[in-house]
């Protein structure tokens, strides 16, 4: 039996960097630490939400963080965080699959936070009980399979969460979640990483200290393709696998039976990475600064362009620099890759 190779040293990113507490015009109206906390049950305490969670690992040629953080306004509030977020490992060795798994609770429910904790639940036990065959599809580059595939666990798992309404007596709207997902595999020789998901929030790429916003549109059977596999031209001049979405009927998933029709747009997106990228998932708490404020995407350049991968305290601080206007919950997953 062979042993598989020790992994290389990743460097961790050096904490002398420049921090900021924030950017753009001026101060946010909220205090930067939290204020109050939410109402608790006695007999329900298992339904509390910490403030704050933080996660991260290392597999193959890539080094994971994650961070999930109440917003400054539900914070002020004491209102719970609606940002769930779930990071597992299903399989062993580099047959392992890696998944992580966020989701944002409608605005103004009281069942906010709960319904997107249970939709990552959903999606997790989903994609757990399929994670050999996802691995392996991921690695053969089978887009196609895993395109239909996720979509209808995602739709299944979302159905559960209507499902779970209907039994609690309370309205679907009432009690949803946008998600959205990540998927990498342990094989070092695998650097395919595959987005998917419903609802808002935003895909980004930093490469050779550039911001790329490479949010699949949902919708467009026309225009310039996605990166991914399946379709022609085989790459870009960059080096990317292209696909395009010309509206074919999904084929039947080879993970479940097929579920009952999607109640929004399914998002996709599989990109090959490259030495050096750091690809960003997050929920709209963060992409909508990202994209309405350039001080935060200059300030994240210099924080991730040089010296690996930030430390888990270096990763939460810098997801945590606060932008006035944005006050809501701020999920992330980043991937660098070594």
């Amino acid at each position: 039996m062979s042993v598989p190779a020790p992994y290389e040293p990743v460097p961790v990113a050096s904490q002398e960097r420049p921090s900021v507490a924030h950017v753009g015009s001026g101060p946010p109206t909220y205090d930067a630490e939290p204020t109050a906390l939410p109402p608790a049950d006695p007999d329900g305490l298992d339904d509390l939400v910490s403030d704050t969670v933080l996660d991260g690992a290392r597999y193959g040629t890539s080094t994971l963080r994650a961070v999930s953080v109440r917003g400054d306004s539900a914070r002020y509030r004491g209102e719970p965080r609606r940002d769930a977020l779930l990071t597992a490992r299903f399989g062993t060795a580099e047959q392992a699959l890696v998944l992580v798994a966020m989701a944002t609770g409608a605005r103004a429910t009281p069942g906010a936070h709960r319904a997107a904790a249970e939709a990552c639940r959903w999606i997790g036990r989903a994609v757990g009980r399929s994670h050999a065959r996802l691995a392996e599809d991921i690695r053969a580059a089978r887009r196609g399979d895993l395109k239909s595939g996720l979509h209808r666990l995602t739709d299944r798992s979302l159905g559960k969460l209507r499902a779970s309404a209907a039994e609690q007596g309370v309205e679907p709207e009432d009690y949803t979640a946008s998600l959205r997902c990540l998927l990498l595999t342990a094989d070092p020789e695998c650097r395919t990483r595959v987005f998917f998901g419903v609802g808002d929030g935003g895909l980004f790429r930093l490469r050779d200290g550039e911001w790329q916003d490479i949010e699949p549109r949902t919708g467009d059977t026309v225009g310039e393709p996605v990166v991914g596999f399946g379709s022609l031209p085989h790459e870009t001049p960059e080096g990317d696998r292209l696909t395009m979405d010309l509206g074919i009927t999904t084929p039947p998933s080879p993970y479940e039976p097929a579920p009952a029709p999607p109640r929004a747009p399914f998002r996709f997106r599989a990109s090959v990475a490259r030495p050096g990228d750091t690809l960003l998932l997050c929920t709209g708490g963060l992409a909508d600064p990202l994209r309405g404020e350039p001080g935060l995407c200059e300030h994240l350049t210099t924080r991730w362009s040089t010296g690996g991968p930030p430390g888990l305290a270096a990763f939460l601080a810098d997801t945590q620099v606060r932008v006035k206007g944005y006050a809501d919950d701020r999920t992330a997953a980043a991937v660098w890759e070594a």
